[in-house]
């Protein structure tokens, strides 16, 4: 594997440095169970801050007999797959799975970067009628997984038909594309977005070291679109807990 480039492996992981190769099989084990990818630009940001937000650690193997797989307790607010529905006035909208890295600490990191959990076409259809025939849904929140790596004709396609259901106003966006992989912010990207509704994107930083000359020129370019950032953080030891 050439090194610097998208590390998805354990392989990928010890070539570049990452991790030992003395403890190979039980990374092997970790990468496994919970998804691993690392983007070039994660890579490339030599903030310990930022890189060992994404690097699997033998720790993981380590789980107690209280913790949940479902810790925030998406299961019962999920009528039907790819929508979690918790509050009457906003939806989950979960279309895809898969994210452009995989943070250590992810909530769902047990469904992340499964193929099976990605709505099939059919699948997505009944996701957007749930959205329709539940008048009292205000907010779309696109998330998964991460929807900014879904093929822009794709992303499109549920901007456009989230936009034409009358009690939708807004659509929120979450994200850590822009931050990882800022290159992948094209206008192709940008333009799929386009809506008379309103539209947030959040931004899933936790450090200001993620925020590079790369990150700040990505992020001019929703600006540019009119559309407003915010940003949601994780508190994390060693990495943002303190002034």
């Amino acid at each position: 594997m050439s090194l610097n480039k998208h590390i998805k492996n354990s392989r990928g992981l010890i070539d570049n440095g990452l991790v030992d190769d003395g403890i190979l099989q039980t990374i092997e084990k970790v990468t496994e169970k919970f998804s691993v990818s690392i983007s070039q630009g994660i890579h490339n940001n030599p903030a310990p801050e930022v890189l060992e937000q994404y690097v699997p650690s033998v720790e993981e193997l380590s789980i107690s007999a209280e913790e949940l797989a479902d810790p925030i307790g998406d299961d019962v607010y999920t009528p039907i797959k790819g929508i979690t529905h918790r509050y009457p006035d906003r939806v989950l909208l979960k279309a895809v799975h898969v994210c452009e890295v995989y943070c250590r600490f992810c909530f769902r990191r047990e469904k992340v970067g499964r193929g099976k959990e990605i709505l099939s076409q059919s699948e997505l259809d009944i996701a957007i009628q749930y959205i329709e025939q539940n008048e009292q849904i205000f907010e779309v929140i696109l998330s998964g997984g991460d929807p900014l790596v879904l093929h822009p004709a794709k992303l499109k396609e549920i901007v456009e038909r989230l936009s034409k259901i009358e009690h939708v106003a807004v659509i929120r966006i979450h994200t850590r594309l822009p931050m990882a992989s800022p290159e992948k912010v094209t206008e192709k990207l940008i333009d799929a977005l386009e809506t008379e509704k309103a539209v947030f994107v959040v931004l899933h930083c936790n450090s200001h070291e993620e925020v590079t000359v790369e990150v700040k020129a990505a992020l001019k370019r929703f600006f540019k679109m009119g559309i407003p950032l915010l940003s949601q953080s994780v508190l994390l030891k060693g990495i943002n807990d303190c002034e």
